[in-house]
């Protein structure tokens, strides 16, 4: 991190996961800004790279719901000056809170006023929380943020992980206050799906995603308006056995060479889970099924 002390460049923070910039966080970043505004402070976030879950319990962390990139590009759209990525370790994870308030936020950081979640929890074995954040806040205001909530339900990324397991779009983009999307870099992939009629975009995923099956997909990043299409997200059982995560995207009308392309692929709604197929002809019919549902549903919606 670049120390804004050194810089002589005193912030407003906010500090978090934000994993999945949803509506909960979107609300923080507002109040972020309006009181960076009202202070004349530079408006910036703290938040952490791993997750701490992955830190602690590897194989038991929940999926992701957006890569670091995603969401630094978030913070950035919605105003954040600054964003600080502090590395989850062993030496972050085992600091005391009151050493965390001293040498990361008032000395690293230079802060003059925070905001927290009310169930903010930091320091080694979890045992600072905002009661004991404002105690030691010498130099610094501190404020909590209440919880949001979207038709009497807690606005959370455990939330909106659940939501999309159970394949509920609609649910998960009320949280989330926009529809669920993945963004990558367009690989060279094993060329199937060109032989079979269907040539895909293919984004290899570094992270388990949050949500599995076969989507109609709005895909952004190739031409000015975003491109409709089916795609497929998870580990194609039919062609592969232990393969790792792939996202594949069939753009209807469209076929042009995009190797390198970073898009983003837009969830819209789910049309099935994958299934393994007998052969690879039953697996085509099943491509032209799904293509022709995509193409009902967006007939529907427009």
């Amino acid at each position: 991190m670049h120390p804004a002390a050194a810089a002589g460049r005193p912030v407003a923070l906010t500090i978090g996961n934000f994993d999945g910039v949803h509506r909960g966080h979107q609300a923080m970043l507002a109040r972020l800004m309006e009181a960076a505004e009202d202070l004349q402070l530079v408006p910036a976030v703290l938040t952490f790279d791993p997750h701490p879950r992955e830190f602690f319990a590897p194989a038991a962390a929940p999926p992701r719901l957006s890569t670091l990139r995603a969401k630094l590009e978030a913070l950035r759209a919605y105003g954040v000056a600054d964003a600080y990525v502090a590395r989850f370790d062993q030496r972050l994870a085992s600091l005391e809170p009151e050493a965390f308030i001293e040498q990361v936020l008032v000395q690293g950081l230079g802060v003059r006023w925070v905001l927290v979640g009310d169930d903010f929890r930091f320091g080694r074995a979890r045992r600072g929380d905002l009661a004991l954040l404002r105690h030691h806040a010498r130099t610094f205001s501190v404020e909590g943020m209440s919880t949001v909530r979207v038709s009497g339900e807690r606005v959370s990324s455990t939330a909106v992980r659940e939501a999309l397991a159970r394949g509920e779009l609609a649910h998960a983009a009320a949280l989330l206050g926009r529809p669920y999307t993945l963004s990558g870099r367009v690989a060279h992939g094993d060329k199937l799906g060109r032989d079979l009629g269907f040539p895909t975009a293919n984004v290899p995923l570094r992270h388990k995603p949050a949500l599995q099956g076969i989507f109609a997909v709005r895909v952004h990043g190739l031409q000015g308006s975003p491109l409709r299409g089916v795609a497929s997200l998870g580990v194609r059982p039919t062609v592969k056995r232990d393969a790792a995560p792939l996202l594949e995207a069939f753009l209807f009308d469209f076929d042009a060479s995009i190797y390198g392309r970073r898009i983003t692929v837009e969830f819209l709604h789910k049309l099935r889970d994958e299934a393994r197929y007998p052969d690879v002809d039953a697996l085509t019919r099943q491509i032209q099924r799904d293509v022709a549902q995509a193409r009902e549903y967006f007939a529907a919606a427009s």
